[in-house]
């Protein structure tokens, strides 16, 4: 888009170069001052087409009055063109077509018609290079603008680094210390509920438990320790979507599951994950085989089992043991759960877990909130 400062910068430009023809007192050539004033008039090309207004410059040049609009060309070639070897051409082109008329039809002695090379070489090459100058500069002010972009990434980048790095040292410190202290605290609430005789105190150790061991899982929660490290907060409710997903790739997969289950947000991600680990385990140690996934509520309990058969072939899969069957052996013990992984005599797989559903509404009835047992069998 042409702008009004556009227009402005170009009408001065062309009048300079015009008044500075016009003022020329003597000419060599009949041609050389219209020569010159079609220079003139042509210089807005050069914003366009550089190297056409250097070109129609040099009759002008060569009639002697042409100097002006050239310089304002060179500038420009010198600003655009890709290659110096490009710029030094038109350089040389205007010098020669200014020097050569004075050499061919005077008879100069050598020293002055060398001195007149050097100022029409000079005087070409100078808003050629000035031109040159100024595109580098501006392209080394943008290299060095989008280096300082990268130094501020960088820096940007290392600074979460090392706030994420300092998130996790102070989350495990709180986890081994708060969890141990926690831990203990229900250990010795179930100890006392398990040996007073009075009935409220009994009663008050029960909940000073459940509210020890729901503070610990909340901690740990909150801590990012029941979920790997960016995993969504999947749940019960996605289980539907992940078994879909298994049979998508193949997987031939049938789910049976309670309605509308009202479950906390630790149980429902514990039970997802279960889920989740077997059917990878499957695809991954007996791919092909067919997988039954049961998450049935039976009383105060949440029982989560998947069984697949034997491969219907050798798979050739991995067989190497990972870290997935224990992270969950943590995750479900941490609510007061159990889990059992373990081969089927058909040469099948069973995974099973058990995981408490009571409510902290129940903790004076005999059970902690997250599974503990009744005062007879009262465990950490």
């Amino acid at each position: 888009m042409v702008t009004g400062r556009a227009v402005a910068r170009e009408v001065l430009t062309v009048g300079i170069a015009v008044a500075t023809v016009l003022l020329v007192p003597s000419v060599a050539f009949p041609w050389s001052q219209p020569f010159a004033l079609v220079a003139c008039a042509a210089l807005p090309l050069r914003l366009r087409w550089p190297w056409l207004a250097a070109l129609l410059c040099l009759p002008a040049v060569a009639g002697g009055v042409g100097w002006t609009p050239s310089l304002v060309a060179l500038y420009r070639v010198g600003r655009t063109a890709r290659h110096v070897t490009a710029t030094a051409t038109w350089a040389a082109t205007v010098s020669a077509a200014a020097a050569a008329p004075v050499l061919l039809l005077q008879d100069l002695p050598p020293n002055t018609a060398f001195l007149t090379v050097l100022f029409t070489t000079g005087a070409a090459a100078a808003p050629a290079v000035l031109g040159a100058l100024v595109a580098t500069r501006e392209d080394l002010s943008e290299c060095l603008a989008e280096v300082r972009r990268a130094k501020a990434a960088e820096i940007e980048a290392r600074e979460q680094i090392a706030r994420a790095s300092e998130r996790t040292r102070i989350g495990r410190e709180i986890h081994d210390a708060v969890g141990h202290h926690a831990t203990l605290i229900a250990v010795e609430a179930a100890a006392l509920a398990a040996t007073t005789r009075e009935e409220h105190t009994r009663s008050a150790a029960l909940r000073v438990r459940g509210l020890a061991k729901e503070s610990l899982a909340e901690m740990r929660t909150a801590l990012g320790l029941l979920n790997a490290p960016g995993d969504p907060a999947q749940g019960y409710e996605d289980l539907p979507s992940l078994v879909n997903r298994a049979r998508a790739a193949g997987m031939p997969v049938k789910l049976v599951s309670t309605e509308d289950l009202s479950l906390s947000s630790a149980v429902g991600r514990a039970a997802f994950r279960v889920v989740q680990e077997a059917l990878t385990n499957v695809t991954r140690h007996a791919p092909g085989a067919a997988v039954t996934v049961k998450v049935l509520r039976a009383g105060n309990t949440l029982e989560v089992s998947v069984v697949n058969g034997p491969a219907p072939e050798d798979p050739g899969a991995d067989t190497g043991g990972g870290t997935g069957l224990h992270g969950l052996h943590e995750r479900v013990r941490s609510l007061g759960g159990t889990l059992r992984a373990e081969p089927r005599p058909d040469g099948g797989f069973a995974v099973n877990a058990v995981l408490p559903v009571g409510s902290a509404s129940k903790v004076g009835e005999g059970d902690s909130t997250f599974g503990g047992g009744p005062v007879d069998s009262v465990t950490a």
